[in-house]
């Protein structure tokens, strides 16, 4: 078995500075996965909140309800991030703090074209898709979601190709159930604030409970399959993505004990009260 380990080097001062304003953005956006980065040892927590502070820039950049911004403006936003990315990502130096953190982590940790280039069509598409059918939607979910779990795993690696292409089915599974379960507790928000519908052939207001029960059998399944690959995790990021899994298992089952009428209008959460239980297990568990 051949393993690559990343340097554990953490770059030049610029490089230290971009990953720190990069946490700074991604701390301005508390989601669940503010939560559980919080269990991530570090440099591994630096470098995924380095990640995912790219994605959130490009989300801002399509989703942002400022009417000022037009589709043409943010086309034009987002491909002179995707081109900065790039460049930035093949070794010139970025002036956006953001795209220099993100593209340092992925220089180290081996996270190319293949992974960076779909998530950039993903997000082309929420410019120019309203409605996806099953293909669009998969090659979607794969690029916002499933790539960036794929991204986080050579984090979690560090350079271990063999155990990288034994775990990637689990990852991508992950990714794609937060996805899902994004798509069906946003729907009435997709509909009226950006004008979108994920789910081939259903809309907001056609949501019921058979349907209801028959997405989130499918998020189930990629959970399940999801945990399966927790405990062969490095102890750096176990904590943290068990945390996650089960900040979205108990969203999941939230949603499934809530009638379709009220997903069709409010955005269901875990309370923040079950989210400080669920990080309180996950560290217990791990001092087993």
């Amino acid at each position: 078995m051949i393993r690559r380990r990343a340097s554990a080097d953490p770059g030049s001062r610029y490089d230290q500075v971009a990953h720190r304003s990069a946490g700074i953005v991604i701390s301005g956006y508390s989601t669940s996965f503010g939560w559980a980065a919080r269990l991530l040892d570090e440099p591994v927590r630096t470098h995924v909140r380095s990640i995912y502070a790219l994605v959130r820039i490009a989300d801002e950049t399509v989703d942002d309800p400022d009417p000022t911004l037009s589709p043409a403006e943010r086309s034009r936003l987002l491909e002179d991030l995707a081109a900065e990315t790039a460049r930035a990502v093949s070794g010139s130096r970025s002036t956006n703090l953001v795209v220099q953190a993100f593209a340092h982590t992925a220089r180290r940790h081996g996270i190319g074209p293949a992974l960076i280039d779909p998530f950039f069509a993903s997000m082309r598409a929420d410019l120019a898709v309203s409605a996806h059918d099953e293909t669009s939607l998969a090659a979607y979910v794969h690029g916002s979601a499933e790539v960036v779990g794929l991204m986080c795993l050579r984090v979690f690696l560090s350079g271990d190709e063999d155990e990288f292409t034994r775990l990637a089915p689990h990852a991508i599974a992950l990714g794609a159930a937060f996805q899902k379960v994004n798509f069906l507790r946003d729907l009435a928000e997709d509909r009226d604030q950006l004008g979108r519908s994920y789910v081939p052939g259903l809309t907001a207001d056609e949501l019921d409970d058979a349907t209801r029960d028959r997405l989130l059998d499918d998020i189930d399944s990629d959970l399940e399959l999801a945990a399966a690959a927790l405990p062969h995790l490095p102890a750096s990021s176990r904590r943290a993505v068990t945390a996650a899994h089960a900040f979205y298992s108990a969203l999941s089952r939230r949603l499934r004990a809530t009638p379709a009428h009220r997903i069709r209008t409010t955005r269901i959460r875990v309370p923040d009260h079950e989210k400080a239980v669920i990080m309180a297990r996950a560290l217990l568990r791990s001092r087993r």
